[in-house]
């Protein structure tokens, strides 16, 4: 039986969203924004040269069609990509109403988000007074630290210390639906603060809010805070069947790669792999060699979002995607005949955009395994229509497959 390989590059966007003007990083809206062509012309000019030099190079995705996808979506020049696709490829519009990490991931795995998400103000405090003490109250803590928006590297530098002096969780927000707790893995206690994040998540799932993420770290404040690897996402459950469950139903075995099985709460998914990307990188070839006839291996590389594109690191991104194309050259060789790699994104994030958060985009759709050919613009859902229809499952859900 033939299996599918769906990996997502986290962020790698590609423009020419027709709604982007409906979303904003502060007061500028997303209109115009283009992670991959932003971030090919800043290598072309010379402006991305730290870590790397001279125009990006990533002639494997390349080949697969993600220059063509990109000027297909966006008409953005982007230099260096220029190669003629030997691979099948397209380009991808989201119909949710987001423009983060659930709603793309639900909708390329067939169910698109059929609800506003709950978001909070960018205001001091940023949560309800009522909200806040519901959580305190829940699994009795004596208070919080934070409550604001903030970056989750900066929030610990400014406040780690007092944490680890009151034992007050560290909690705060972003432009996404999302509520983040810092904790001290030590003198807070990594599983207190999984327990702390599993016990507040249906308070929050009740408003929408889409993710209760545990974000621990370590370090002291004479030598500074780091993050650990050991986050975790407590996510609400796709309100339907997704891709995950249609595999496993029809009995076959689903592998989760990165934080695949976070974002989908554990639905449809056998077996569970994480770790940095450099890690989860050798978790994928290891299926490639190994992996059940019939399965689905469901991957998502993290870093470029969480690393560059909030921070705005237009070279760490470029080196992230060179590192990315030269092992993706080095996978495909070892594909079956019948096996299809399929790479896409969630959603964007410009590094060369104003603001820390995601930019709303099209991305790209790019296959190995289905011959030569283009799909032109489709939606995130025809994704998971034809991973199904390749494995030879039923599928549910408002896609179509494009092959």
């Amino acid at each position: 039986m033939s299996r599918a390989f769906l990996v997502v590059m986290d962020s790698v966007g590609i423009g020419g969203a027709p709604d982007a003007d409906q979303y904003f990083n502060g007061e500028t809206p997303d209109t115009g924004a283009n992670t991959l062509a932003h971030i090919a012309q800043a290598c072309a000019a010379g402006k991305a040269e730290d870590g790397r030099s001279g125009p990006l190079g990533v002639p494997h995705l390349d080949a697969l069609g993600l220059g063509a996808a990109t000027r297909l979506a966006s008409g953005a020049d982007v230099p260096g990509l220029n190669a003629t696709p030997t691979g099948f490829w397209a380009a991808a519009q989201e119909s949710s109403r987001g423009k983060d990490t659930p709603s793309g991931h639900w909708e390329l795995a067939g169910v698109p988000v059929p609800w506003d998400w709950g978001y909070f103000p960018d205001t001091r405090p940023a949560f309800p007074a009522h909200l806040t003490g519901a959580i305190i109250a829940s699994f009795g803590v004596d208070g919080i630290l934070g409550n604001c928006h903030a970056s989750g590297t900066q929030i610990i530098n400014e406040l780690g210390a007092l944490h680890m002096q009151t034992g007050f969780p560290i909690c705060y927000t972003s432009a996404d639906s999302v509520f983040q707790v810092a904790a001290h893995e030590h003198s807070f206690g990594l599983a207190r603060l999984l327990s702390f994040c599993e016990a507040i998540a249906p308070i929050l799932h009740a408003r929408k809010i889409g993710r209760v993420i545990a974000r621990p770290f370590v370090g002291d404040e004479a030598s500074g805070f780091q993050r650990t690897g050991n986050r975790k996402d407590f996510a609400i459950s796709p309100p339907a069947q997704v891709l995950t469950n249609w595999v496993q139903d029809a009995g076959r075995r689903v592998y989760a790669v990165g934080k695949i099985g976070d974002i989908f709460s554990m639905q449809g998914i056998d077996e569970v792999r994480k770790g940095a990307d450099d890690v989860l990188m050798t978790h994928l070839n290891d299926l490639v060699d190994s992996a059940d006839e019939g399965s689905l291996t469901f991957a998502n590389f993290v870093e470029f979002d969480s690393l560059y594109g909030h921070r705005r690191d237009v070279s760490g991104y470029a080196r992230a995607l060179e590192w990315f194309d030269a092992e993706i050259g080095t996978l495909i060789p070892k594909l079956r005949a019948d096996d299809l790699l399929l790479i896409t994104a969630d959603h964007g994030n410009d590094p060369t955009w104003v603001g820390t958060d995601h930019t709303r985009e099209r991305v790209p759709v790019l296959c190995h395994g289905l011959g030569t050919g283009e799909a032109g613009h489709i939606g995130f859902v025809d994704v998971a229509a034809t991973v199904a229809m390749h494995l030879g499952v039923a599928a549910q859900g408002p896609g179509r497959s494009f092959i």
